[in-house]
């Protein structure tokens, strides 16, 4: 004679691609960096954030515990570089909304500098990973720009997902380098 427990249905699981479960997009533009370094491609890096320690704890002279330490200034952009003899200076965001990129994700400080290097003959431009759908698009300066400014004009506050689909760039995954978003500067600035 058999127990008759109930037996609980599992709920219908969502399919997740795991190809990148735990890798942010510091990480992998990171691995792609050290990957285009190592093979004589590029030379981008992630720049330091500029940081005042005030307070540091000794409990140990080998074991030193920064306790209190402020940003010095306001950083302007995540990695800068030299790729094909061009200075090359972007932004890297995560996305995690579904239909719109928010512009505040952006500081005036940010859209400033990438003009200056624009304007100066670099190239500058974001890079935006949506994480719902594991994609990441390389996000043209002007595109950004455009919206930025319209911002102020019509009210919105956000890059529709639609526009990156139209106007930025998809950037293929690879396992080395893991994202290749040289591929893409290479078609949009090196035809």
């Amino acid at each position: 004679m058999g127990l008759n427990f109930p037996i609980k249905k599992k709920p219908q699981e969502k399919r997740i691609n795991k190809a990148n479960l735990g890798m942010d997009l510091e990480t992998m533009i990171n691995e792609s960096n050290e990957w285009y370094l190592v093979n004589d491609k590029a030379v981008i890096h992630k720049k330091p954030t500029p940081v005042q320690i005030v307070k540091v704890d000794y409990p140990m002279r080998s074991k030193a515990v920064i306790t209190e330490a402020y940003y010095k200034t306001p950083s302007t952009t995540d990695y800068n570089g030299i790729y094909k003899g061009r200075y090359i200076d972007f932004e890297a965001k995560e996305n995690h909304n579904k239909t719109a990129f928010p512009l505040k994700n952006i500081h005036p400080h940010q859209i400033t500098h990438l003009e200056n290097i624009i304007k100066h003959g670099g190239i500058g431009f974001l890079i935006v990973s949506w994480n719902l759908y594991n994609e990441y698009y390389l996000l043209p300066f002007d595109v950004c720009k455009e919206y930025w400014d319209n911002s102020y004009k019509d009210g919105r506050q956000s890059i529709p997902y639609e526009a990156f689909k139209k106007r930025a760039y998809l950037i293929k995954e690879g396992f080395i380098p893991r994202l290749k978003y040289l591929d893409v500067v290479d078609e949009l600035y090196f035809k």
